[in-house]
């Protein structure tokens, strides 16, 4: 799939911004649902070590810190490495080393110290080979392995299938979903539990200027023709409540989990 028909191929990049990474933290501290359905069902103690891949500014990977001996957080990404060395400062947390790079370039012997109790990928499995890449966690982790990821299209998917063509020229495709991933654990002689919720996650926005600011990189937005485009498209998405605007973003997820 090429990078061009999905901005998501290349979600570093879209967070090398730090005030970006800070709006994503500030929006899972509002809406902890995911965070605590994650917990409560990863089996973990005080003893555990844990792999978060794809760790952003620490969702998981501060409240795990909390609970258990130790959490390995590998994330690319200049803006949320920045957020959670911030936010391991501020709660005082020690117990996490990052390895700043992406989980494919990511060498086992050098970077990582397994094997962990617990590999987590949570919504971080846009990777190039994702059969080599989930092996590569296998052979990391001595326990369990939870994948999270979507089941059908997203809320943003809907919008890009939209605007895409108007906004670059040709058509948008998503991501593979967990009907693939599914089918690459099978095929690996891995039949995982699976665990389906819904999930609702509005972004909240004070002016269309701020929407506009937030989400230009996201739509690749470079001229002033893609702006006004996009601009339209927030001024018929976006809903007045409260005093704000919000854009809703509603997803039906997937935690596929299996214990070696």
């Amino acid at each position: 799939m090429n990078k061009e028909s999905n901005p998501s191929r290349d979600w570093p990049r879209l967070w090398v911004d730090k005030e970006r990474a800070l709006r994503f933290w500030a929006l899972f501290q509002e809406n902890r649902e995911r965070v605590n359905w994650a917990l409560q069902g990863t089996d973990i103690a005080p003893t555990s070590r844990v792999l978060d891949i794809g760790a952003g500014p620490g969702v998981l990977a501060i409240p795990f810190a909390k609970k258990v001996q130790h959490v390995t957080a590998v994330e690319p990404a200049e803006g949320m490495v920045g957020v959670l060395k911030d936010n391991m400062a501020e709660q005082g947390i020690g117990n996490i080393s990052i390895v700043q790079k992406r989980w494919e370039e990511v060498d086992v012997k050098e970077d990582l110290q397994p094997p962990y109790d617990v590999v987590v990928a949570s919504f971080s499995l846009g990777m190039p080979e994702i059969r080599a890449a989930i092996e590569k966690m296998v052979a990391v982790s001595s326990r369990y392995v939870y994948l999270y990821w979507f089941a059908g299209d997203t809320s943003w998917d809907l919008q890009f299938k939209e605007i895409w063509p108007r906004l670059h020229g040709r058509s948008y495709h998503p991501e593979p979903k967990c009907d693939v991933l599914f089918n690459v654990l099978y095929q690996m002689g891995i039949y995982p539990n699976v665990e389906v919720f819904n999930h609702q996650l509005d972004q909240r926005f004070s002016s269309i200027s701020e929407a506009m600011d937030a989400l230009r990189s996201q739509y690749r937005i470079e001229t002033k023709e893609q702006e006004l485009i996009l601009r339209e498209h927030l001024k018929r998405m976006l809903l007045e409540k409260n005093g704000s605007l919000i854009l809703p973003s509603f997803t039906v997820r997937v935690n596929m989990w299996w214990r070696k």
